[in-house]
């Protein structure tokens, strides 16, 4: 997908690094055997996309009308058919 900016916004940065570190969190307490300590870190990784979510509906995401569907070979006419 060269050029594409798919998941280049300040919206899918900023869920993903808040859903990253409550999977860090979430194995930290589980290797330490803390059930409690888990499931606040599996907490933080669903804050991760509901925070996301908002910015995507503040405007911080992608745009709606950018997403085109893909076009394969087939969908093109041959070269020259235009014209």
């Amino acid at each position: 997908m060269a050029g594409s900016s798919h998941g280049h916004t300040p919206a899918a940065w900023t869920g993903v690094i808040i859903a990253f570190i409550g999977f860090c969190v979430a194995g930290a307490f589980m290797v330490m055997d803390q059930p409690v300590g888990f499931w606040a870190g599996m907490v933080v990784v669903l804050l991760g996309g509901v925070v996301g979510a908002i910015m995507r509906m503040m405007g911080l995401g992608q745009p709606k009308e950018a997403q085109q569907p893909h076009r394969t070979t087939g969908d093109r006419e041959p070269a020259g058919a235009g014209s």
